[in-house]
Order: C-alpha cells, then structure tokens, then sequence
C-alpha cells in the first residue's frame, strides 16, 4: 500500500488530437465508406470485436476515461498513436474537448473493451483537416481500448466476497487494523500487493495515513472479511498519480482479506464458551493454574496450542508470569470452564510480535480450557457425601488402622486410580506417612461407612513434579468410603494388652518349664493372648513378623531364646506409657 502523501512523479502534459465519441450501436454495419444506402457515412460506424465478460459500468455523457488508441487513414496509414507516446489519453467524455466522432464512439463502452471506429469527416476534422497531419475530407479509423472510467458524482464501491458468520467486531474510525490486499487499476493491471512482501499493511483508520477511499472501504469490515473495494482517482492519488505504477487519475482496485482490527484503548475480551454447573470458586491473582489453549490470530491462523505437546501450561496468574493480557483474562475463571480471550497487541506482544508465528501489532485469540487451580495456601477441602444415620461414638484418628475405598482422579474428571479396579480396600496406618498427606489428612475423623470428597491440591499431593501418572501441579480430586478401622498403637509400640498383664508373665511364657522360650514358645503364648482377647498385635502388619520382632527385642543377647532375666515389660522401659507392651 503507498501512503497518501505527495508522490515523487507527476503526468506529463502531452499535446493530444482532440479524440473522442458517443457510442451508436452499428456493430451489424460494414466498414466502407458509403452508407448502407450507397451515400456518405452519416454517423460513426462501431465494430465492438472485444468485449468483456463483465461490464460493471459503461460510459456515459461527463464521465473521465482513460484509454489507448491508434488512428490511421482507410490506407492504413498511422497519423497518431498513443501508444507511441506510452501515456494513455486522461479526458471527460461529452462535454466538447474531442471530435465529435470519438465523443459518440465511446459511450457505453466498458472497461477492457475494444472496438474500432470509423469517423467520417464531418464528425472528425471536417473539410479543413487538421495542418500537417489531417487532410481536409479525411475518414478517420480508431482502435480503442478503455481502460478506465469514473464520475466525479462516484463514491467508494465496496463489494463484499466473503463474510464471516462470527463478527466479533468491526472497523471504525481510529481502529488499527492488519489486512493483506492486492491492488490493481481498473483494467486489472496489477500495481501492488502485500502478500508479495510477506507481510500485512498495518496502519490506523481514519487518521490520515491511509488515501481516503481506502479510510472509507476498510470501514465496517470483519476480521476475516474479504472485499473488493474500487477507489475514484479524486479519493486516491488524483492528477499526479504515484511514481510509475500508478498514472494520474487512475481509478484503483482493491482486494482486501481483513487479519485482525483492535483500538488502542481495548481492553481484554472475555467471552463464557462453557460454564460447568456448581462453581464454588473462581482464580484470582496468586493462584497457581493448570490450563489447555488453542491460540490463534484474529483471522484463524493457530499459532499454538498446548494441546500439541500434550501438556498443560502451568503458571502464576496475576503475577507477571505470562503476557498481560492472559494474566487478566484467566482470573475469574472456574475449573472446567471453557472461554475465550480476545488480547489486543498492547496487552500481548506489541509492534513486534514474537517468534516467526505472532507478527507484530497482532490480536491474539485463546481458547482456554482451566483444568484446575489452588493456592500454595490452600488446606485439604473436605466435603461429607454419606454419613451413617446411627452413632458413631469413635471416628478415625492418627495411629488407626484403616481399609477404605477410593477414587482418585483430576479436576477435570480424569481417572487416575481406584481400589475399585483391586478389589480389595487400600490399607493404611493414619500418621504412618504411608499415604499423601492431604489424603491422610481427610481420612481422619472419618466413622465406618462415612463417604467423604477430598480436594487435595498438590504441595499436599504429589508437589510439582507429579508421580507416575499423576501431572505435576496436579490437584487431585478424591471419594474416599471408610471400611474399617482398628485402635492405633502408641509410638514404638508392637502390642498391647488390654488388662493388666499375669504376674507371673515368665512362667506363663515357659511352657515346658525348662527356664527358657524360644520363639516357638513366644509365639504360641502371645497369639493365645490375642485370641483370648487380652491383647492386641499392631494392625495392619504380618503377625508373624510382629511377633518375630517382639521376640528379637526380648532375647537381648541373640542366643535364639528369652530368660526371665531378658524379659522386660515397656512400662520398666517407658514410664509415660499409658498402656504395658512386650
């Protein structure tokens, strides 16, 4: 696009033979010299051998034309050509600045017609000539083509091609716009086109930097928008046309594919695509996001998507973490929600873009989908679904051995595991650092048969990095049921008895009597214990590895066998034990 100021090269005045005419229709007449009748040629004889598929216009009385010709005599000979001179005749039809003949010949005839003309005298230069290079009484021949033709009553003549079914906006006064165009004169010579430059033309509408048909034609459009926008040479380029490509008084033609428009004073564009039911809670400044986008140019142009890496973007919103724009048009949003931010290029990249796919002064378009956000301050959020309707006197607590059911999955309902899929209850010793410590967390407090929805969000889950399977930054959402729940162990303790242990504990142990218990014999006296319900073993552990242990704690010289001397109660070992352990 050239700018619309004042060009480098003017049209130079040439001396014209005074050429022009007013069309009759005699397309069916011969070409001799006498009339059908057998006397002079009365009027101009018009042979139209080119005529164009298309005829948007025809010429009409006080309409300007640019045209070429050659003149030449019924011999053939050539008097004058405008060829020869390589500058094409600028002139206003009808109003008595050409002979009469050419005046008639070329109304109503169209752009990128041809058609030759045969002028008899008295409609050319009559019986006097024209000195030097008319003889007097001369019948004249004229090869035309017309190649432009305007009024000074035109406007801007706006055709649109195409329209986008979604308009977002349209242009205005002020609005900077991107579009690609190709520009050519009316007969289709082309004199300029952005797309050979590999770039758009960016500028202001209606502000002086564009000639003012072009101010006009861009007016109204859509992105995406293609036009076909025809300028008048008095709201163009005018007499003096621009440099060598485009003549003086040249009427332009403009194809126009509109990329993007936005106004420096636009502000971010937020537009609700899908809105899950239930939102409790909306991002703010300081929340840590997981977010999928599609992100493209006003026109469509993607440009990136996270989808392609298959990976979500993870960031601080409202923190100066990403471009400002998405900094603010995130903040609002619910997890699951679906929407698109329309950013303008000063809250986005400004006059130089980024990268080979975001071009300078650029409106940027992202389809976001929020998969999840927390704050590094958030505790476990717990959400009761079932409570059983008859008492529960005792609830799970740090310590307890317990089995539940889960489902685990993302916010975005994306199933990552289930004791379902096992068959059997996860178990678990609360406190033991066995589990995720949100997970711990919302078990506690738990009666049997209780069902609970556990937010946990990741520094209380599996942290930035994830675990297999699990995302980094991952929130995860859980529905926990407690199965059952046995009594926890006080710390560093393998059993405990529920009464008060026998007196003569050694001589209990002692089956045979010999002074000595193996394992054996330790083994077989404490699972009598249990079945006789005056103690317990820790839950959730192989008993005979508990008691294994035990029995490695009592013989304390290793020998394979425990004396009376070895065997010492935890309550001779820790005073502030409530409760006895062997």
């Amino acid at each position: 696009m050239f700018p619309a100021g004042p060009p480098s090269h003017t049209l130079r005045q040439l001396p014209l033979l005074p050429l022009l005419l007013l069309v009759v229709q005699a397309v069916g007449r011969g070409l001799g010299l006498a009339s059908p009748a057998g006397g002079p040629l009365e009027d101009v004889v018009i042979e139209r051998y080119h005529i164009p598929k298309t005829c948007p216009r025809e010429v009409q009385m006080g309409d300007f034309v640019r045209y070429h010709y050659n003149g030449t005599f019924e011999d053939g000979k050539k008097f004058d050509s405008s060829y020869d001179r390589n500058t094409l005749v600028a002139i206003v039809v009808g109003v008595g600045r050409l002979i009469t003949g050419m005046d008639r010949g070329l109304m109503g005839m169209c752009v990128n017609e041809r058609r030759r003309l045969i002028v008899p005298p008295h409609l050319g230069y009559g019986s006097i000539g024209l000195a030097g290079l008319i003889p007097p009484d001369a019948t004249l021949y004229f090869d035309v083509v017309l190649l432009d033709v305007w009024n000074k009553a035109d406007t801007v003549q706006v055709s649109t091609l195409l329209r986008p079914t979604h308009c977002p906006r349209m242009v205005q006064d002020s609005d900077f716009v991107r579009y690609h165009y190709n520009g050519t004169l009316l007969d289709g010579t082309p004199f300029d086109s952005s797309y050979s430059r590999g770039g758009t033309y960016d500028t202001y509408v209606g502000s002086g930097w564009l000639i003012k048909g072009m101010d006009q034609g861009l007016l109204s459009m859509c992105p995406g928008e293609k036009r076909k926008v025809i300028i008048p040479p008095f709201l163009a380029y005018g007499e003096k046309g621009y440099g060598t490509v485009i003549p003086p008084q040249a009427s332009l033609v403009f194809h126009i594919l509109l990329i993007d428009v936005h106004n420096p004073k636009d502000t971010v564009q937020l537009e609700t695509l899908e809105l899950p039911p239930g939102c409790v809670r909306r991002a703010v400044a300081g929340d840590f996001m997981r977010y999928h986008y599609n992100g493209s140019l006003m026109d469509g142009t993607l440009f990136d998507s996270s989808y392609s890496r298959n990976h979500t973007y993870n960031t601080y919103i409202g923190q100066g973490y990403i471009i400002s724009g998405m900094d603010q048009g995130l903040q609002g949003a619910c997890v699951g929600e679906r929407r698109r931010i329309t950013i303008p290029p000063h809250l986005a990249y400004g006059e130089n873009g980024t990268g080979d796919k975001i071009p300078g002064s650029a409106v940027l378009i992202f389809d976001v989908h929020v998969i999840d956000f927390h704050n590094p301050a958030d505790p476990v959020e717990i959400k009761t679904l079932f409570r059983p309707p008859e008492a529960c006197n005792e609830t799970s607590k740090l310590g307890d051995f317990i089995r539940y059911h889960y489902n685990c999955s993302l916010m975005d309902g994306t199933k990552l595991f289930s004791s379902h899929d096992y068959g059997t209850p996860q178990e678990a010793t609360l406190g033991a650092n066995k589990v995720i410590e949100g997970l711990d967390t919302g078990l506690q407090g738990m009666c049997v048969g209780e069902r609970r929805q556990l937010v946990v969000p990741p520094h209380l889950a599996h942290g930035e990095s994830g675990a297999r399977g699990v995302p980094g930054s991952a929130v995860l959402l859980f529905e926990v049921e407690l199965v059952s729940r046995e009594e926890g162990m006080p710390a560093g303790y393998l059993f405990v008895w529920h009464k008060d242990p026998p007196a003569d504990l050694f001589e209990n142990m002692d089956l045979n009597k010999d002074g000595e218990v193996p394992l054996e014999e330790f083994s077989i006296f404490i699972k009598a214990q249990v079945n006789e319900g005056k103690g317990r073993l820790m839950p959730g552990q192989d008993p005979e590895k508990t008691i294994g242990d035990m029995f490695q704690n009592q013989d304390r010289n290793q020998d394979g066998k425990v004396t009376a001397e070895e065997l010492k109660l935890k309550s001779d070992e820790d005073q502030e034990r409530v409760h006895e352990e062997l």
